[in-house]
């Protein structure tokens, strides 16, 4: 499960080179990763094989930090990447969860705080955005919180299987979301005044450069 960004208002430090176009070699990982996407539900629901799906959803999660490593490392930042790669991490997250929950492989209450934290956090990211807010660095706490939540819904998934270690999974996977939603609602929590500042300090500049 793809980790997801946390709140970032505008685009980040790196900058991005206006002569790269859609066919960059991180674009191009991106949109694997999306095509990769529909073999998770046919693995899922079509085959019914739940330990397929969850190692696919796994590796997509794995994955994530991927493009943008090699965006930076080889100077290949481009503002159509810029665009997709959040795109596409929130489209692998909320049809990973949404569909496990259809397969009734996580309890409904986990995935309803999960999808309701991460639909908070997208809706005040675009709308700081769109009022002019700065950036929102993203927190440590953050990370932990969203790590752990993700790493959590492949091996619910994976703990439903035929797999021989199923219940070590099960095990896994309350380990790994009970802390992650805690760090992930206090961590949502502390954002409330970071967007605040950084509202003021984006008008602010805009106020200065007008």
């Amino acid at each position: 499960m793809p980790a997801t960004p946390e709140p970032v208002a505008v685009a980040g430090n790196d900058v991005a080179n206006p002569d790269l176009g859609l066919f960059t070699v991180p674009n191009l990982i991106t949109l694997v990763r999306m095509l990769v996407l529909p073999l998770f539900l046919w693995f899922l629901f079509a085959r019914d094989n739940r330990a397929a799906a969850a190692w696919t959803l796994a590796v997509l999660g794995s994955t994530d930090w991927v493009d943008g490593y090699v965006a930076r490392r080889f100077n290949q930042v481009s503002e159509i990447g810029k665009i997709i790669d959040p795109v596409a991490d929130r489209l692998l997250l909320f049809v990973g969860i949404v569909a496990i929950m259809v397969d009734g492989s996580v309890p409904t209450w986990v995935g309803i705080l999960v999808l309701v934290r991460e639909i908070g956090i997208s809706i005040a990211v675009l709308g700081l955005a769109a009022m002019g807010g700065a950036r929102v660095d993203v927190t440590f706490v953050g990370k932990t919180g969203t790590a752990g939540n993700l790493m959590a819904f492949p091996l619910f998934l994976g703990s439903e299987s035929t797999l021989s270690y199923a219940p070590v999974l099960r095990v896994m996977a309350w380990m790994a979301v009970i802390p992650g939603l805690i760090f992930s609602y206090y961590a949502a929590m502390t954002y409330i005044p970071l967007a605040r500042d950084a509202f003021t300090r984006g008008r602010g500049g805009r106020t200065e450069s007008e």
